[in-house]
């Protein structure tokens, strides 16, 4: 699992400004206010062979009274609890505030490994006024300038340096992991419970019942199972300590974790914002996929109901189309073991592998049945197809104008794969590279 690091400090002491240097990218909105951020922020890194999660917070403000503050304040304390790795960050212009003592004493409790960073450490000048945070009891202070990239590449190394090297091994796993996403209250847990047959997993009907994931190991059919409850995934702007005590990060943990994601869809609310949220975090991590609709039993049906309501559904999901689709009522256990007649079969298309001389097979029938367009007045040419990896499956093809593929023709393509070799389920992942001239 990916370790979490957290960015925690002072409102306007460059939170926002570290994130996206760390990220690379103008992910958080950066502004002279203060408590700009109010929500957590997070985007997954990887620095020299080490993948994390980098959790960016709204200011941390201890000492003030203000409603405000106190939002933010549960947002870095949920913050805290989800990381294994924090960076406090202070003002080294403004100098030690009355705000970092107190905020370092709350995270020396944790017993967390933090890493004590100043920012705005430009020059000599203000690396000598770094000497008044020794104050706060640390034994070593970062100097760093988040603004002028300063320090970034010696703090990445120090926080990664006992982080785990990345791995992208093809899976021999016995079980098949499978892990239950979707928002609050849309059954998630009861869907295991029925799966189970018992009450083994708490069922609530207040929204966040799941603060973590939990699994559970079972067998049918001779076949290993591991499901993962993942926390509800709800809007951040609707995100309370005291309310709803879930955590997003573990819903992404649980997606490294699994082969295949069950999207689970409210049939009363139906495809939400939300929902699509999730399908995006579903397709970037390259999950095998199957969607399912709960409390199907309390819809009002006719001859009609089941078939727009599924065409419905193919609209708004359009990166899923992949995905079977089940209806199904955890309530009654109507259908639900359906999924486990998919399930394995999804499972083998998520890891297969097709031999080179039939994707080259393929490939040349598809382009003569509906050859490629003109680029530039140019033919586009396509010399060979293989495969270079699975879960999900991976395909390159080298192509004399490998740029020049349009979108349309590559979705195409993807559909011939599907057509000839049913990788019903599962995502496809299709690469366009240049074929290697001989000297």
């Amino acid at each position: 699992m990916k370790p979490v690091v957290a960015i925690i400090g002072r409102a306007n002491v460059g939170k926002s400004t570290l994130f996206n240097r760390f990220v690379r990218r103008k992910k958080a909105v950066i502004d002279n206010l203060p408590g700009l951020t109010r929500d957590r922020n997070y985007s997954e890194i990887t620095w020299e062979g080490k993948d994390f999660i980098l959790i960016d917070t709204g200011g941390f403000e201890p000492l003030s009274p203000q409603n405000f503050f106190a939002q933010i304040r549960e947002q870095t304390q949920l913050a805290i609890e989800e990381a294994d790795t924090i960076i406090f960050l202070a003002d080294g212009r403004e100098g030690l505030n009355p705000s970092d003592i107190e905020i370092v004493r709350m995270l020396q409790s944790t017993k967390k490994q933090i890493y004590y960073v100043i920012n705005k450490i430009d020059g000599p000048k203000q690396k000598e006024s770094m000497v008044e945070f020794y104050q706060m009891g640390v034994e070593f202070l970062y100097p760093i300038s988040a603004k002028h990239k300063l320090g970034i590449s010696d703090l990445l190394d120090e926080i990664t340096e006992k982080f785990p090297d990345s791995k992208h091994e093809e899976t021999n796993e016995s079980r098949i992991k499978i892990a239950i996403v979707g928002r609050p209250n849309v059954g998630k847990s009861s869907l295991i419970n029925k799966i189970l047959r018992n009450e083994r997993l708490l069922t609530d009907k207040s929204p966040g019942t799941t603060r973590d994931s939990i699994d559970t190991n079972f067998a049918l059919n001779d076949q290993k199972y591991l499901l993962i409850d993942t926390a509800g995934i709800r809007r951040k702007s609707r995100v309370s300590l005291r309310l709803e005590k879930y955590c997003i990060v573990e819903a992404l943990k649980s997606l490294d974790r699994c082969h295949i994601a069950i999207l689970l869809i409210d049939a009363i609310e139906g495809v939400t914002q939300q929902d699509t949220k999730i399908i995006n975090f579903i397709h970037e991590k390259g999950r095998a996929c199957i969607i399912v609709v709960n409390k199907w039993d309390l819809i009002s049906k006719d001859n009609t109901t089941h078939k727009s309501y599924l065409e419905r559904i193919r609209y708004d999901l359009k990166f899923l189309e992949f995905a079977p689709v089940i209806f199904v009522s955890a309530l009654t256990g109507q259908r639900v073991f359906n999924l486990f007649k998919l399930v394995p079969k999804i499972y083998e298309n998520y890891l297969k592998r097709i031999q080179t001389h039939q994707l080259n097979k393929m490939v040349s029938q598809a382009t003569k049945y509906h050859p490629p367009p003109l680029v530039k007045n140019r033919k586009l040419k396509f010399y060979y197809t293989t495969q270079i990896g699975v879960a999900p499956p991976h395909f390159i093809i080298f192509s004399n104008h490998p740029k020049d593929v349009h979108f349309s023709y590559q979705r195409f393509l993807v559909n011939q794969f599907r057509e000839h070799f049913d990788f019903e389920g599962t995502p496809i992942r299709l690469s366009f590279k240049e074929r290697k001239r001989k000297t």
